[in-house]
C-alpha cells in the first residue's frame, strides 16, 4: 500500500481492501474517509463491506464520495469539516488516491 503523508497525521492511499484495515488499525489509524463512489470498478468493496470491517478493528468509517471533475467550494468545505471531526491519524482513500488528494489540497487551499 502506497501511502503519501497529506498534513500531520493524514495520509492518502489508494483502494483499501478488508485485509488492509487489519494493518491500519495495528499501525493506530483511528478514521478512514472513502472518497471513491460505490461500483466504481469491478472487483471494488462496498462502502458498507469496508465500513463493517472499520467497526471490527475500531476504525471510524465515513463515506463521502467524490467526482473529481466537480469538486466545488462547497464540497470541499464538507469534506474538510467531516475530516475535522475525525480523529487522527485519517487515511483518506478512493480508487488510487488521486481525488482524495486532490480534495484534500483543493480543501486545504480555501
Amino acid at each position: 500500500m502506497r501511502v503519501l503523508e497529506l498534513a500531520p497525521q493524514v495520509y492518502a492511499t489508494g483502494q483499501l481492501f478488508e485485509t488492509d484495515l487489519q494493518l491500519l488499525s495495528k499501525q493506530g489509524v483511528r478514521s478512514i474517509v472513502n472518497t471513491r463512489p460505490d461500483n466504481e470498478l469491478e472487483g471494488q468493496p462496498s462502502s458498507a463491506e469496508l465500513a463493517k470491517a472499520a467497526e471490527e478493528f475500531g476504525i471510524m468509517f465515513v463515506q463521502f464520495p467524490v467526482d473529481p471533475a466537480s469538486i466545488t467550494k462547497e464540497v470541499a468545505e464538507a469534506f474538510m469539516k467531516a475530516c475535522d471531526e475525525l480523529q487522527r491519524p485519517l487515511i483518506v482513500c478512493g480508487r488510487s488516491g488521486g481525488q482524495s488528494t486532490k480534495i484534500w489540497e483543493t480543501a486545504e487551499s480555501l
